[in-house]
């Protein structure tokens, strides 16, 4: 289904009228989104505007990883720092460039702030120092990303924590004023010792493939081995993904995606999708598995075959999901038995019956949901599944850090799918309006952030929720 208003937006004479006219609904900008497998150079030719508060501590990161990618650094830092990225830049044939020089009207595709030295409530001036007079440069669905450090960091100080602390409300009050442009503003923390895993996570977050992720926080952190040659295109070549879900919506989206990057796949689903999953692994090349997880059991048997059989599985994603909604007063116990079975019981079994047979270094990424992160009326058991996977994937991957394993969930928030097509009008537009961008996010949202969890880019990440909502009010 589409979103009238985005393709009314599309529309420079009727921007111009709603402008006109004063409307109180702004017409939301149509996202840019990358369609295909990875480029070499996934920033090729974008411009990206860089500052610093004082003690910046990542700034290098930051030169190591704009110019190998493509991007054009314009530089807003102290002259002390252009050396970082002259030498990397004159490598790539990007030689950084000081702001002073950039046309008065010019636009950039990004601006990266480096917020890892603030410390005490008048460091933060910094944030108003830089952002308040460049805004006006970012161009539509532009990038704005803010690296900081983890507020628990060991030696911070308590003034130290508190600037932190900050940037997560900064950022997400930025990101609300500016989505009607598309544009999307995310804080990456990043753990000292941490440094050689920004890169990947940087590039992913400043391109259109994070077309829907706004206002999120990020830990990137120093546990398992970061791949060095992370920029490498079909980055899952010769690898097995498994995807539970797979016949259609997220779960066909995010098969798809996985497969362009290289992987064979699974597509997993109830034996009554059987077409269904056969057109789709015929498509990909895939193998179909046709289990039903709510006899997670009998399932974890089939799966387990599967994967014998290909030698073994590298990235594993638990999509499939039931919803029974009641409020909990009228909820049958069989309905909750269902909805905690195969949202969470049935992502426990397959993950205990595929142990010896995820591969070192392996990926698995579980669906969360934003209702397990605000809660909804009527969803008691969905949300209590969702908010314990998250729980889940946070032990998982401090178990499972020693082999190199990441585990994290991913929260979509209003996505554009048969089920979201079948709520009524009324909450269906409220769904999609109540989010920093103004609209609702597509299946390829959700499959391209689950790839980018799933692929070496990603290495630093771990135990996380990041969600897919567009900057979404609710549980903002």
């Amino acid at each position: 289904m589409t979103d009238p208003l985005v393709e009314l937006g599309r529309n420079a004479t009727a921007r111009r009228l709603f402008k006109s006219l004063g409307l109180p609904l702004p017409l939301p900008a149509a996202l840019r989104r990358t369609r295909g497998t990875l480029a070499a150079q996934p920033l090729a030719d974008r411009s990206v505007l860089v500052g610093a508060a004082d003690r910046p501590a990542l700034l290098a990161t930051v030169a190591e990883t704009l110019a190998p990618a493509g991007a054009a650094p314009w530089l807003a830092v102290s002259t002390d720092d252009h050396g970082l990225f002259a030498a990397v830049g004159e490598a790539w044939g990007r030689a950084p460039r000081s702001e002073s020089d950039l046309d008065e009207n010019g636009r950039v595709d990004a601006l990266v702030f480096d917020a890892s030295g603030l410390d005490g409530a008048s460091s933060l001036k910094a944030l108003h120092a830089f952002f308040q007079p460049r805004l006006r440069r970012l161009g539509r669905c532009g990038r704005v990303v803010i690296l900081g450090r983890p507020v628990d960091e060991p030696g911070l100080r308590p003034g130290a924590v508190a600037a932190q602390a900050a940037l997560d409300g900064f950022g997400k009050s930025l990101g609300k004023e500016i989505g009607a442009t598309g544009a999307t503003v995310n804080v990456l923390r990043v753990e000292t010792g941490a440094e050689a895993a920004l890169p990947g996570v940087l590039r992913w977050f400043l391109t259109e493939r994070s077309a829907f992720v706004a206002g999120q926080s990020l830990r990137v952190n120093a546990r398992g081995a970061v791949d060095g040659d992370a920029l490498r295109v079909r980055p899952l070549e010769r690898q097995v993904a498994l995807v539970t879900g797979a016949a259609q919506g997220i779960g066909a989206a995010t098969a798809r995606a996985l497969a362009a990057e290289g992987a064979h796949v699974l597509c997993l689903d109830r034996p009554q999708e059987d077409a269904a999953v056969a057109r789709l692994a015929r498509e990909l090349d895939g193998t179909p598995v046709l289990a039903d997880l709510g006899d997670a059991v009998a399932a974890a048997d089939v799966v387990r075959a599967a994967v014998k059989a290909r030698g073994g599985v590298d990235v594993v994603v638990h999509n499939a999901g039931v919803t029974r909604d009641r409020t909990l007063g009228r909820m049958k116990e069989e309905h909750w038995d269902a909805v905690l079975g195969i949202n969470l019981g049935a992502v426990l079994t397959l993950d205990a019956a595929l142990d010896g047979l995820l591969r070192d270094g392996g990926r698995v990424v579980c669906l969360a949901s934003i209702a397990g992160i605000a809660g909804n009326v009527g969803q008691t058991a969905y949300a209590a599944s969702k908010a314990a996977l998250g729980g889940w994937v946070r032990a998982r991957s401090r178990e499972a850090s020693a082999r190199g394993v990441t585990y994290n969930a991913v929260a979509p928030g209003f996505i554009e799918t048969r089920m979201t097509a079948a709520v009524p009008m009324a909450i269906r537009e409220a769904g999609r309006r109540l989010s920093a961008l103004g609209q609702g996010g597509l299946p390829e949202d959700v499959a391209n952030t689950i790839t980018f969890l799933a692929s070496p880019a990603a290495a630093g990440v771990t135990g996380q929720t990041l969600r897919v909502c567009g900057g979404a009010f609710l549980g903002a």
